[in-house]
């Protein structure tokens, strides 16, 4: 199954998760070397939009996520913005991280709720079992946490040295890869596609 991303620290995430349950090829494997659009305004959109790209192109049963998060002080923002949160707000190049952290942390300076959740949809687009059409399924994954403030821990991509997640105490940068794949959004939603996937075989 094709997992429609170029982001190698995704990639790495989602076959740690899944180990050898599902054999998972990255776009570059299959040849896919084009941007897909993801311009969606919902993390469902962007996630179906992805998978049903690939999946019509190259003929592969393919599945995509989009991830956002979603802080309470700000509205729920950034949401379906949260890779190119810094670019949009004049902090950076699009899809940098650090971009984004400085201009999170910039929003929330002096903010006394910093309750938050990271949250990742995954879409699954693959043949009908009589292979006429595709058929399409939508999977949620949650973690609740808050904003710090400062960066915590080395490990991980993306927003982890800010995000500390409510049950552990610590930022995902400080769990390291085992940590945060047992409690992550990510990790549930790929447990929730992968138990789907095993029982419909």
């Amino acid at each position: 199954m094709v997992f429609a991303t170029n982001n190698e620290h995704k990639l790495r995430e989602i076959r740690q998760i899944l180990g050898d349950k599902i054999e998972i090829q990255s776009l570059a494997e299959i040849g896919c070397t084009e941007e897909i659009p993801e311009d969606a305004d919902t993390l469902e959109g962007n996630a179906l939009q992805k998978a049903r790209y690939v999946a019509e192109k190259y003929g592969v049963d393919c599945f995509a996520d989009d991830t956002g998060l979603h802080v309470d002080a700000l509205d729920g923002a950034p949401g379906v913005y949260t890779a190119r949160f810094g670019t949009i707000n004049g902090f950076g190049d699009s899809h940098n991280a650090t971009a984004n952290i400085r201009c999170l942390l910039a929003k929330m300076e002096g903010k006394e709720e910093r309750t938050c959740r990271f949250r990742t949809v995954i879409a699954l687009v693959r043949h009908s079992a009589d292979k006429t059409n595709y058929e399409e399924h939508l999977f949620e994954g949650i973690v609740e946490g808050k904003v710090v403030t400062s960066l915590r821990g080395e490990n991980g991509f993306g927003y982890d040295p800010v995000f500390e997640v409510e049950e552990t105490g610590l930022t995902f940068a400080e769990m390291g890869p085992e940590g945060k794949n047992a409690v992550s959004h990510r990790a549930r939603a790929v447990s929730k596609l992968a138990e789907f996937i095993q029982t419909e075989r």
